[in-house]
């Protein structure tokens, strides 16, 4: 199978799980706290790949291991928390379109970090999606307005720590398997988010009531499915295709969110949906552009 035919089949295999991934987030802050579940959820990944994938970690050139460092940090581990920080105060299904900045994001720091040329056009994208985003969250303030609005700088930080990573893999690893990066990020951050754990008193407070058991079930799943093989799937699909591409995952991850969030009985009104189609006009017109 051609790589044209393989960046599809990963991109769409990747928004549902990623689409899904909101809502295990917020089931599984029923009996977790947003730092237990970020360092639970990466050190259960960690498990997970470095089994499977421990011996890649020697086709990482030595100096390869810094461009792995600051991609674990900004697209593995700081996202992790940081959504589950912005979910205790936005709906998951917000949180999603926020998220699809992220190929908007991508392209910007291309330009400013890796030498893309910025066309014009580009920049009243950005500005279309910029509109789009604040109609957003102060339709979601309104309809909402129990709802902490800030927290949504948690997903757009997460969005931009993506964008950098996204770029770095296609510069300077492109030339290692994907599993490789993947466990590189994983031998990096498994101690550091175990020993979050411990001081997170998971291990010594926590009640192991059906809340938390079941809290626990969703995240098994998501660190397994929405971050070890995602991860996999992701860092392959951004070398076979172009940052950009790749992180225009983001466009159809909201869908998937939405339904999910619909079904557990978020609100979502017609101004929202129509903040997100502003949002992904914008991200088209950056895009389109060769």
């Amino acid at each position: 199978m051609s790589n044209d035919y393989k960046k599809w089949i990963y991109l769409i295999v990747l928004a549902i799980i990623w689409g899904s991934s909101f809502i295990l987030i917020k089931k599984s802050l029923v009996g977790l706290s947003p730092i237990q579940l970020g360092a639970l959820r990466t050190f259960i990944a960690g498990v997970f790949v470095l089994l499977i994938g421990f011996r890649s970690l020697k086709k990482i050139k030595k100096q390869q291991w810094k461009y792995i460092v600051v991609s674990s940090l900004l697209g593995t581990l700081f996202p992790a928390f940081f959504f589950a920080f912005a979910i205790t105060g936005i709906d998951s299904s917000v949180a999603s379109i926020l998220n699809s900045l992220t190929s908007l994001n991508a392209l910007i720091v291309a330009t400013l970090f890796f030498g893309v040329v910025f066309k014009r056009v580009q920049l009243v994208g950005v500005l279309i999606g910029l509109v789009g985003t604040i109609m957003l969250i102060l339709e979601s303030s309104s309809l909402n307005p129990n709802q902490n609005y800030w927290y949504a700088i948690f997903v757009l930080t997460a969005s931009l720590g993506y964008a950098f990573n996204v770029n770095i893999i296609k510069k300077y690893l492109s030339d290692i398997p994907a599993m490789s990066i993947t466990a590189g990020h994983f031998i990096l951050l498994i101690f550091p988010v175990f020993l979050i754990l411990v001081f997170s008193g998971f291990f010594s407070s926590v009640e192991f009531t059906p809340e938390t058991n079941t809290s626990i079930m969703y995240l098994i799943v998501l660190s397994v499915v929405g971050t070890g093989l995602a991860k996999i799937m992701f860092n392959k699909l951004i070398q076979i295709s172009t940052p950009v591409f790749s992180t225009s995952v983001a466009y159809l991850i909201p869908i998937v969110a939405i339904i999910w969030g619909f079904i557990d009985g978020e609100k979502v009104s017609y101004l929202q949906l129509l903040s997100g189609i502003i949002i992904l006009t914008g991200i088209y017109i950056v895009n389109r552009v060769k």
